[in-house]
């Protein structure tokens, strides 16, 4: 299960002026009790699209015969070309279930030619099916780097390079549908009322779990069993209250609008990019009151950070992210003498020292911090945990007063940069 410890950030650990007191926390609750019902009530009308995904048993067992399909042919390189939602999601899945015996999966998320040219110089296409997800179809980087991979596809497979390809995207509209239309390339559709940071649950998550070797059913059965939890109207409860709750509080109250989010694994590195954008796109629309995230992951960073974390400016908080159980591996007795009492000692221990050893020097310096607890690090519980981040976001939303759907800001970066492509060049 996935277990949420908001103790380091009250007021009986850090103090009252760099805590929240219960006082303050229910508070609020009476209001972000009617969140979570009108939250309820709006899906009720068909809005919130992505929370019903885990739900959709169709295209569950069309993902489920498209990977079947791939292991039939004997694929052995999936090329993933996605960019924000269609490539950190399933970044994620990659890094946590990618194995020496699953197929090679390479994400491609760049435009970088030194990146594009050493990746299509030594795949081989005759063995390789490619992914493109791109639910507009109009986004630069994906079309680009499909139109580089698929024209080595051709020169590899001819004729038959359609059938080693298959596109995610919407399934009424778009340029992407066009051309796999013309082309009799297989599509599964990203739904048009379904967001790419919001579409872990739709084939961009689903299709890469299935590739990878991992159980689907297991990750939507996650998907359901928090989405049950977060529907309790009991704040205290509600895992997704209790997060943004935290969120709001020590931003709006203490004036700590940074959120660190810092997995101690590195099996989950990319949760916290996932996170990242997730918060950035659908909160950051406010200039003075909205969550500013960061990514970290532990240990690395605390090396390289905690100084600051420690000593710096009092606007962050931390919200770490830990796996009860982990792999067995030891330390052997063939080690400097001056670290004799590690010998025996199970790798995942030294880990979890690391994690308090940092939790609790933060809380020495008055730092608040959250920890969310995974007790295995597997389908059922990454699941738990996206479908947690989806909720908390939406509640955030209604806490700030934020539309947390669209990202205007972003839109404009594209239509600048597609100017820019489009000018002739000076002779």
């Amino acid at each position: 299960m996935v277990h949420i410890d908001i103790t380091g950030a009250m007021a009986s650990a850090i103090t009252p002026t760099r805590g929240i007191s219960d006082q303050e926390l229910q508070s609020i609750s009476t209001g972000l009790k009617k969140y979570v019902e009108d939250f309820l009530a709006e899906r009720e009308k068909g809005e919130h699209a992505w929370s019903m995904n885990p739900y959709d048993k169709n295209i569950i067992q069309q993902v489920k015969e498209t990977a079947e399909r791939a292991k039939s042919e004997k694929i052995q390189t999936v090329v993933w070309i996605g960019i924000g939602g269609s490539g950190l999601g399933p970044k994620v899945l990659q890094e946590i279930f990618e194995g020496p015996n699953t197929i090679e999966f390479i994400l491609l998320d760049t435009i970088d030619p030194a990146v594009l040219k050493l990746y299509t110089s030594i795949i081989d296409w005759k063995q390789t099916l490619i992914v493109v997800a791109s639910k507009s179809g109009g986004t630069l980087e994906p079309m680009s780097v499909f139109s580089l991979c698929w024209s080595k596809l051709k020169k590899a497979k001819g004729d038959k390079a359609s059938d080693r390809v298959i596109a995610l995207t919407d399934p009424n509209t778009g340029n992407l549908r066009s051309f796999c239309l013309e082309h009799g390339i297989s599509m599964l559709p990203i739904p048009p009322n379904v967001g790419g940071r919001f579409s872990i649950f739709t084939p961009v998550g689903l299709l890469s779990l299935a590739l990878l070797g991992g159980n689907v059913e297991a990750f939507v059965k996650g998907a359901k069993e928090m989405d049950t939890a977060c529907q309790s109207t009991d704040v205290d409860k509600n895992p997704a209250a209790q997060l943004s709750r935290i969120q709001y509080m020590l931003d709006t109250k203490r004036d700590c609008p940074l959120r660190v989010i810092m997995p101690y694994s590195q099996q989950l590195e990319s949760i916290s990019r996932w996170d990242q954008q997730l918060i950035a796109e659908s909160l950051g629309k406010n200039e003075t009151k909205n969550p500013i995230p960061f990514s970290a992951v532990g240990t690395q960073d605390q090396h390289s950070l905690l100084q600051q974390w420690m000593a710096g400016p009092r606007q962050m908080w931390h919200l770490f992210i830990r796996i009860e159980e982990q792999p067995q591996i030891n330390v052997t007795d063939d080690i400097e003498e001056s670290f004799s009492y590690l010998i025996g000692k199970p790798f995942g221990d030294l880990l979890n020292a690391c994690y308090e050893g940092t939790r609790k020097a933060l809380e020495s310096a008055n730092r608040p911090s959250v920890t969310i607890t995974l007790q295995r690090l597997d389908e059922e519980n990454i699941g738990r945990l996206f479908y947690l981040f989806l909720v908390e976001v939406i509640l955030l939303g209604k806490l700030y007063r934020i539309d947390p759907y669209g990202q205007p800001a972003v839109e404009i970066g594209k239509k600048i940069t597609k100017e820019l492509l489009q000018e002739k060049p000076k002779t």
